[in-house]
This record gives C-alpha cells, sequence and structure tokens, in this order.
C-alpha cells in the first residue's frame, strides 16, 4: 500500500508541546500534546511523524520543506549532530478544538535491554517537553467493495486499529487479531458489535515465543475466517506484515488488491535516523 498518496497536500511543521503523561499499561506510555491548533482531524488510523532533540542538542532543527521528498532529504543533508530523531505514530485521539491530541509509545527494548530515544522521551516525558509534528495523514482506504473486513497487527498497530474501528460503520463485519506484550496490555474501544476480536499476550504464550508479531500470524494462519470478500489490513513488525499478506494471497487466495500491508518496524533492527 502506498501511505504518500494520503499525504496531505498542504501542510507544515507545527510545534507540540507535552501536557501530561500517564503510563497506561506495562508496555504503553500515552502523551497528551498540545499547541497542534488548525490540525485538520483526518480519521482512521490519522498518522504523523515527531522530531526529537538528539543527546546534547538544545534546540530543534526541522526541515523548512514539508514534500514527502523534499523534507526527508534536507533532514538527511542535516549533519547528524543536528538531525534530530524522527518517528512516526498514530494519533490515538485527537480533539482539534483543543489543538490537542494523545500518542500512545510503545515501552520496548532490544535484547540487551536498551531502549530507543523516542521510548526514552516518553518516559521522560514532562509537562513543557517540545517536539516537532508533520501531519502524515491516513493510511487506511480501502478502495473495493467487500463484505468484511480483517484487521492484524502486534503493540505498535494497535493506536490504528482502534483508530479503523472507531471508523467503520455499525453494520461492519470482521476480525481483528491483536497482539501484544502482556495480557494487561488489552485496551478496550469503540468497535461495531459484528467485529470478533483475538487478543494474544506473549507473556501467556505456552511456547514462550516472544518474537512480536508471531503469535499474531500464527493465529491467522489457524483462523476460521468468514466467507465473501475481504479487505485485509495487516500493520505492526515487518515479518508480520508480509507474512499476513502472504498468507492470504498464496494459501487463501485473497486478491492481492484487497490486501494492504505496512511494515512498522523490523524485530532486531532498530531505526538510526
Amino acid at each position: 500500500m502506498d501511505r504518500k498518496k494520503n499525504t496531505p497536500t498542504e501542510r507544515a511543521f507545527m510545534m507540540a508541546e507535552v501536557v501530561r503523561s500517564v503510563r497506561i499499561s506495562p508496555s504503553y506510555v500515552r502523551l497528551t500534546f498540545s499547541g497542534l491548533d488548525g490540525l485538520e482531524l483526518r480519521g482512521a488510523d490519522h498518522w504523523c511523524r515527531l522530531f526529537f532533540t538528539r543527546e546534547g542538542q538544545d534546540a530543534l532543527a526541522l526541515p523548512s520543506r514539508t514534500s514527502e521528498i523534499g523534507w526527508y532529504l534536507q533532514y538527511l543533508a542535516t549533519p547528524k549532530p543536528r538531525r534530530p530523531w524522527v518517528r512516526a505514530y498514530t494519533l490515538r485521539n485527537a480533539r482539534p478544538e483543543l489543538g490537542e491530541v494523545d500518542i500512545d509509545f510503545v515501552i520496548h527494548g532490544d535484547r540487551d535491554g536498551n531502549i530507543g530515544p523516542a521510548s526514552r522521551f516518553a518516559l521522560d516525558a514532562t509537562p513543557g517537553d517540545r517536539v516537532g509534528f508533520l501531519d502524515q495523514g491516513v493510511g487506511y482506504t480501502p478502495d473495493h467493495p467487500h463484505d468484511w473486513t480483517l484487521l492484524i497487527g502486534d503493540e505498535t498497530a494497535l493506536p490504528a486499529i482502534a483508530g479503523i474501528c472507531r471508523t467503520l460503520p455499525a453494520s461492519a463485519q470482521g476480525v481483528a487479531i491483536i497482539e501484544v506484550p502482556t495480557a494487561s496490555d488489552r485496551q478496550s474501544f469503540p468497535a461495531p458489535p459484528g467485529i470478533e476480536f483475538s487478543w494474544i499476550a506473549r507473556d501467556e504464550s505456552p511456547d514462550g515465543d516472544s518474537r512480536p508479531g508471531s503469535l499474531a500470524l500464527r493465529t491467522l494462519m489457524s483462523a476460521d475466517l468468514p466467507e465473501g470478500v475481504v479487505h485485509a489490513h495487516a500493520i505492526g513488525e515487518s515479518a508480520l506484515a508480509t507474512g499476513a499478506r502472504r498468507h492470504l494471497v498464496q494459501d487463501r487466495e485473497v486478491s492481492k488488491r484487497h490486501v494492504d500491508f505496512v511494515g512498522y518496524w523490523r524485530h532486531g533492527r532498530p531505526a538510526t535516523s
């Protein structure tokens, strides 16, 4: 799926300020940001890029270009000591009348227990801390008639799945498979009554499989799915997203056009930009 086609044509970098921090579960910190006056609420899995200062930086050096290619080329041309960290996030909630958004940060580290700059920011955030904000639009845009919806993702996909469920019509039918690190990370959110949820917690896995996304993929492969034309949206860890698409297309003979997939991240390969 080409997320770029849903990028706003007119946008500008904004500065967002932390106003609240809440540890909502063992693996999630929810930060509320203000200062986003004029942000247009786009619905579904509305996502953004956040820019954080690196250690030793006292100010954000944000790109001046805002086109999808332009800002990134300018960003890469910025010397690393001045280049901020940048990460992509889905809005968990938005209150445009207040210029506020909530963003859920997954707190996870590598095999040695080290955590990335965004997780560190979320854990240490206090009111007044600032980040750069660039609106990216939405990624969930099914473009074909379908009888039911399949949503599958890991902990990084939970905010997007919640946003999509919130915008589905009340008559929607479907299946949502969500894998989270612990049973305490399950969240409740509005969804049509016809969406059947399957929550998988890695800390409850009897075989100790700890690779993110692997349990969700296995659940999909063994699931008794509804009949009819599906629109599938597979997001999260790269192997989960690509594996789900491969299974649906090759094993269940779903049309490629009916399966959107986005690898948000890759296990064992932290982002370094």
